[in-house]
C-alpha cells in the first residue's frame, strides 16, 4: 500500500483546485481527440475546395487570354484593312471607279459678296466605270443563255428585233437592289 506523499505550500493549494481521481482525465481526452480530427478533416476538405476553385479560375483565365489574343489579332487585321482603304491611292482609285473626277479650281465668296479666285469646271472626259446591276448579270454578247427547262413546259419565246412595250407586269417588278461596295 503505497501512500501519496503529502504536498506542502503552493502544490497543496493547486491540488485542492483539481478534482481528485484519475479516471476523469481519460474520459476528457476522447472528445478532444475527436475535435482535433474533425478540425483537421474540415481543413483538408476546405483546402481541396479552395484548390479546385483556384484551378477552375486559372482555366477560365487561360480561355479569356486566348479570346483576348484572337480579338486583338482580328482588331489588327481590321485596322490594316481600314488603313489600306483609306490610303490616298486607294481612295483615288475607288473614286475613279465610281466616276468621280478631280475638282477644278475653287472660288471663295468674301463677306461683302465679292468672288475671290477664278472658278473652273471639273473635267468631264470620262464615263464612270460603275455599271448597272442588270448589265453585270447579262451575258457579254447580249445573247440570252440557254437554261434547261423542266420536262413538259414550253421554252420561252425568242427575243424579237423590235423592242416590246413594257407591260404592267414588267413595270411592277421591283428594281434590283444595288450591290454594296467592298469596304463599306
Amino acid at each position: 500500500m503505497s501512500r501519496k506523499p503529502e504536498l506542502k505550500g503552493r502544490a497543496a493549494r493547486l491540488a485542492r483546485l483539481l478534482p481528485p481521481g484519475g479516471g476523469r482525465g481519460q474520459a476528457a481526452r476522447a472528445p478532444f481527440v475527436l475535435l482535433v480530427v474533425v478540425l483537421l478533416g474540415g481543413g483538408l476538405i476546405g483546402l481541396l475546395v479552395l484548390n479546385s476553385a483556384l484551378s477552375e479560375g486559372s482555366f477560365q483565365l487561360d480561355d479569356l487570354k486566348q479570346e483576348t489574343k484572337s480579338l486583338t489579332d482580328e482588331e489588327q487585321a481590321l485596322q490594316r484593312d481600314i488603313d489600306a482603304y483609306s490610303a490616298p491611292r486607294a481612295l483615288q482609285r475607288r473614286a475613279r471607279e465610281l466616276g468621280m473626277v478631280p475638282g477644278g479650281d475653287p472660288a471663295f465668296l468674301g463677306p461683302d459678296g465679292t468672288v475671290k479666285g477664278s472658278p473652273s469646271a471639273a473635267p468631264t472626259g470620262t464615263t464612270p466605270l460603275v455599271l448597272a446591276p442588270e448589265v453585270l448579270t447579262a451575258p457579254p454578247d447580249g445573247v440570252p443563255t440557254a437554261t434547261p427547262s423542266p420536262v413538259g413546259t414550253q421554252p420561252p419565246p425568242a427575243p424579237s428585233a423590235t423592242p416590246a412595250t413594257p407591260t404592267a407586269a414588267a413595270t411592277s417588278t421591283p428594281s434590283p437592289t444595288p450591290t454594296p461596295t467592298p469596304g463599306r
